[in-house]
C-alpha cells in the first residue's frame, strides 16, 4: 500500500524535534507540503524544511499566545494555501510535584494547559471554519496513554491536558463529521525524545521497558505512518478513533 498526500498541504505543529520532525518526514516521503511549526528552534525547522522539499515552509509561532495561533493559520494559508491536515502534535510536559508552592504550580498547570489543550482548540477552530467553507479537511490530534491511564503525580497537568484533547477531538468528530470534517487521535506511550528525557532521568527508563509488551521503546518513526494513513483518507470511516501507539502497555 502506498501513500500519496501530494497536492496535499498539511500543518504540523511542533515539527522542529521528536515526533513532529518524524512526523513530517514522513509525509513529505509520501508527497505533501509542510507548513512546519515551530517556537524557538529555527535552525532545526529549517534544515527540516530543505530536506524535506515540496515546497514546505517553516513558520514560528508561540502557542501559549492564543493570538499567535490564529495568526499563524493566517500566515500559512497567504503562503502555502488551503490547509488540508491539522497535525496537533505540539505540547509540553512539566513536572510539577504537588510540594511545590501553590501559585508555582498552578502556573505550570495553567502553562500546560494553554500549550496542550488551549491551542489545540484553537488551532481546531481556526481549521474548522476554514475546512466548511471547503470540501472538509482532516485533523489528527496527538494525545497520549496518559490520557487514559493516568500519569504519575508529577505530572497531573499533563494526564489532564491530553485526556482534554481526546474529548476535544471525538466532540469535532460527531459534531462535523456530515459536513466531511474528520478527526482522530494518535495516543502514543513512552517515545524516546527529548522530552521524554526528564522522565526518564526522574524514574529510570526501566520502568518504561517494564511497563510495555515490547523489548524497546517506541521510536518517533513509530508513530508517524499512522499519521500518514490517517491524514491519507484511508481511515475516514474511523473518525473520532483513537490509535494506541504504545508498544502494547495496555496489554501488558
Amino acid at each position: 500500500m502506498k501513500i500519496n498526500l501530494i497536492s496535499m498541504n498539511v500543518l504540523v505543529t511542533g515539527a522542529s524535534r521528536g515526533i513532529g520532525r518524524a512526523i513530517s518526514q514522513y509525509l513529505g516521503e509520501a508527497g505533501a507540503t509542510l507548513a512546519i511549526h515551530y517556537n524557538k528552534n529555527q535552525e532545526a525547522a529549517v534544515e527540516l524544511a530543505r530536506m524535506v522539499g515540496n515546497a514546505s515552509k517553516v513558520f514560528q509561532a508561540n502557542l501559549e499566545n492564543p493570538e499567535e495561533c490564529f495568526t499563524l493559520f493566517e500566515e500559512i494559508e497567504e503562503k502555502l494555501g488551503p490547509v488540508h491536515v491539522l497535525v496537533n502534535n505540539a505540547g509540553v510536559a512539566i513536572k510539577s510535584p504537588l510540594d511545590l508552592p501553590g501559585q508555582d504550580w498552578v502556573e505550570q498547570w495553567e502553562r500546560t494547559m494553554r500549550v496542550n489543550l488551549t491551542s489545540v482548540g484553537l488551532l481546531c477552530k481556526a481549521a474548522v471554519e476554514r475546512f466548511l467553507t471547503r470540501s472538509g479537511g482532516r485533523i489528527i490530534n496527538i494525545a497520549s496513554r496518559a490520557a487514559f491511564r493516568g500519569d504519575t503525580s508529577d505530572y497531573l497537568a499533563y494526564a489532564a491536558s491530553k485526556g482534554g484533547v481526546v474529548a476535544l477531538t471525538r466532540s469535532l468528530a460527531r459534531a462535523y463529521g456530515k459536513k466531511g470534517i474528520k478527526a482522530f487521535v494518535v495516543a502514543p506511550g513512552f517515545v524516546r525524545t527529548d522530552m521524554a528525557q526528564e522522565f526518564f532521568d526522574t524514574y529510570g527508563e526501566e520502568i518504561a521497558l517494564n511497563d510495555i509488551a515490547l523489548p524497546e521503546l517506541t521510536e518517533p518513526d513509530d508513530v508517524a505512518p499512522m499519521v500518514a494513513f490517517l491524514a491519507s483518507g484511508m481511515a475516514d470511516h474511523a473518525t473520532g478513533g483513537t490509535f494506541d501507539i504504545n508498544a502494547g502497555s495496555y496489554v501488558h
